[in-house]
């Protein structure tokens, strides 16, 4: 009996691998390739719940689906997935969060789902800003079509001000011609779109950034304290070291388990920190810490499933 159950949910996950990458495009705005839509896919039975994924900087929702498995297994436990894509951003400002809440309206409206059963996450910049779009739904609920359940980030930056600071000692370090390129081009950007540094301008900065650990009160954060929140990283510093030449404190977990540990001492007893059970590897084969694998897919579904039915 054991065995045939077994069997079952291999077969299961096998064909809900197969089935769940007929997504469905639903473009909002023709006029708009790269935001103007977001990709849906429906799950086997009746929808228990949304997850939300936002992907990284510059990345097309199509991307996503190459790179994790999470949508097959929430096809397989009744939960719709949802991708957003955001364009070039690493913030949560005004025309994201419009694109944003755009898209979660329109799947309101399409899947009939109620607005208080959605989780949302995102890799690297996607994650920043599920973390601050969050934030926001608790800040002021009546601006936002949504009440997030759960939010999780995957390798994400959450202090921007921590941020600026590692791509300048990216910079300066000068060894790897990506990661160089990177900082060099996000910093330019984050500088016009911010008007300004984060010691010219702080103000901005302050506003669209999830977490800032200098701060010597509660932050953005605050909004999360009764929430759970979860972020995973790759704390593989011997890969870091050996191909990047960075350290543990160039890593985006230095600040990510300061925010767990701040909202910890909140009361937050739902906050975590989750080291990847693997290391991660992108879908090329190439191993890399900066990856959607370094998610236990599996385990985030039923984890998100547990929050929704409590």
């Amino acid at each position: 009996m054991k065995f045939k159950t077994v069997l079952a949910s291999a077969l299961l996950l096998l064909v809900a691998q197969a089935y769940c990458q007929n997504y469905e495009k639903i473009v909002l705005d023709e006029n708009e390739p790269r935001t103007g839509y977001y990709l849906a896919i429906k799950p086997v039975g009746p929808i228990e719940g949304v997850l939300v994924l936002l992907p990284g900087f510059g990345e097309a929702a199509e991307a996503v689906l190459s790179e994790t498995k999470l949508h097959n297994t929430a096809y397989a436990n009744n939960i719709l997935t949802l991708v957003i894509p955001f364009g070039d951003k690493i913030y949560t400002d005004g025309p994201t969060i419009s694109n944003i809440n755009r898209a979660l309206e329109d799947s309101i409206k399409r899947f009939r789902i109620a607005r208080d059963k959605f989780a949302m996450g995102g890799f690297s910049a996607g994650g920043t800003i599920a973390l601050r779009y969050t934030e926001l739904c608790k800040e002021m609920p009546a601006s936002f079509p949504i009440v997030p359940k759960a939010v999780f980030t995957i390798d994400s930056p959450v202090d921007l001000f921590d941020l600026w600071r590692y791509f300048n000692r990216e910079i300066a370090r000068n060894f790897s011609q990506v990661g160089m390129a990177e900082a060099i081009a996000v910093k330019a950007f984050l500088k016009a779109d911010l008007k300004g540094t984060p010691e010219s301008n702080p103000t901005a900065y302050e506003a669209n950034s999830p977490f800032h650990a200098e701060l010597q009160g509660p932050g953005n954060e605050r909004f999360l304290k009764d929430i759970p929140v979860r972020v995973y990283h790759d704390l593989d510093v011997v890969w870091q070291l050996k191909n990047r030449r960075r350290s543990l404190f160039d890593n985006n977990a230095e600040c990510a388990s300061e925010l767990i540990a701040r909202l910890m001492l909140m009361g937050n007893d739902r906050a975590e920190f989750m080291i990847a059970k693997t290391p991660g590897y992108r879908s090329n084969g190439m191993r890399h810490t900066h990856s959607w694998s370094i998610v236990d897919e599996v385990e985030l579904i039923q984890w998100m499933k547990g929050i929704l039915k409590g």
